[in-house]
């Protein structure tokens, strides 16, 4: 039983910087480039955000609509629309984002599509056609309009909530090269304003944020078993209906008598396979390390286990090829879930790294194959020290 197509990007990331050829300074085009953050011509307010949140039962507003308590009778005329739970998702992530920002910005931008991967691996695309597309934020769906202007200039509104918008607005400067990112917190048409620049990133500079260590008593973030529904949406534990006896509590107790695992790779596109990156050798190379290891991999059947293999690849506009790969192991179990009476079928991720790699379009597949095998590598030592 395999998954459907999953786009992961959340996950612990590898911290090995992307190719130096990938340190040119920027493309004179668009947007497109490697950059860092010049925090000395950045500025960072304390309390950058929307204006406060829609006051508890009681409060009263002032007649400017900016908050504050008192013993009258609030506003005449000011109504206070309810806030639902993806609402305030929606403000805390996109908030959290403006305050702590990304210190390194990948960019590839063609016409039709603008894509930014920041130093977490978090990779998304924007049409700058003016048209509305929804855009999921950790499983929560928020509205975004792209629009480019004749100068080149992109816009990418946030449309957080009713009269809440977060609008992005991205310039490049030639002398010196720069990207500018301009942030306003739009509550009917006015609120909090940031500057963030950007500097072209230095030759060998890394574009990812490096993970720390896993203590040898427990797994690193992102790498314990969790439980999914579905393979884009929130995660479930696999005990939430209550576990009714004792269970094995040691380290990568779920990695015990893992023998058979399939191989599973997606993701893959027309970009991919003009700049080299292919099913094929991906699974050649990842049976045969399993086969070595002493693994069985069964081909062309359903695996209730299996290593799951998704790649994202985007080229910048001199055919400089960037690609995020991450890397799974997939299991399936019944639980019962704490909303239900009766157990159903879930997946679980056992193990997920993912990673960062680019190259000229001769030499990026290798890159990928690499990079995937180097993650299979350490699952297979993790698997190998759980059945000691």
């Amino acid at each position: 039983m395999r998954p459907l197509a999953v786009l992961f990007v959340v996950a612990a990331i590898s911290a090995a910087g992307v190719s130096s050829a990938a340190a040119q300074a920027p493309d004179a085009a668009g947007l497109a480039g490697r950059w860092a953050m010049n925090r000395t011509l950045s500025q960072f307010p304390p309390e950058v955000g929307f204006w406060v949140d829609w006051l508890a039962p009681g409060a009263d507003l002032d007649p400017t609509g900016r908050g504050g308590r008192g013993s009258g009778g609030g506003a005449a005329g000011m109504v206070i629309p309810p806030q639902s739970e993806d609402d305030a998702k929606r403000v805390r992530q996109l908030t959290a984002e403006v305050r702590t920002p990304s210190t390194h910005l990948l960019i590839t931008d063609a016409p039709a599509l603008v894509t930014m991967t920041d130093d977490q691996g978090r990779m998304r695309s924007f049409r700058p056609d003016g048209r509305e597309e929804i855009l999921q934020l950790d499983g929560i769906p928020v509205g975004v309009i792209a629009r480019r202007d004749t100068g080149g200039r992109l816009t990418v509104l946030y449309k957080v909530q009713p009269g809440r918008e977060l609008r992005y607005t991205y310039s490049r400067t030639a002398a010196p090269a720069q990207l500018v990112v301009e942030v306003q917190f739009l509550e009917h048409g006015q609120g909090n304003a940031v500057r963030r620049v950007y500097e072209p990133a230095a030759p060998g500079e890394s574009m990812l944020v490096p993970r720390p260590a896993p203590s040898p008593s427990s797994p690193a973030p992102g790498e314990s078993p969790s439980a999914h529904a579905d393979p884009g949406g929130a995660g479930v534990p696999a005990a939430a209906g209550g576990a009714s006896g004792p269970f094995n509590q040691q380290p990568d107790a779920e990695l015990k008598r893992l023998t058979n695992l399939g191989v599973v790779v997606e993701g893959l596109t027309q970009q991919a396979a003009a700049c080299g990156v292919s099913e094929d050798p991906i699974v050649a190379a990842v049976s045969k390390q399993l086969t070595e290891a002493g693994f069985k991999v069964p081909r062309d059947s359903d695996e209730d286990s299996y290593v799951y293999v998704h790649v994202m690849t985007s080229s910048v506009s001199n055919g400089f090829c960037v690609s995020r790969y991450d890397v799974s192991i997939y299991t399936h179990t019944t639980a019962t879930l704490s909303y239900q009476d009766r157990p159903v079928l879930v997946l679980v991720q056992l193990l997920h790294k993912g990673g960062l790699t680019g190259g000229a379009p001769a030499v990026h597949g290798d890159g990928v194959v690499k990079g995937v095998q180097d993650y299979v590598d350490q699952f297979v030592t993790r698997i190998r020290d759980a059945n000691r």
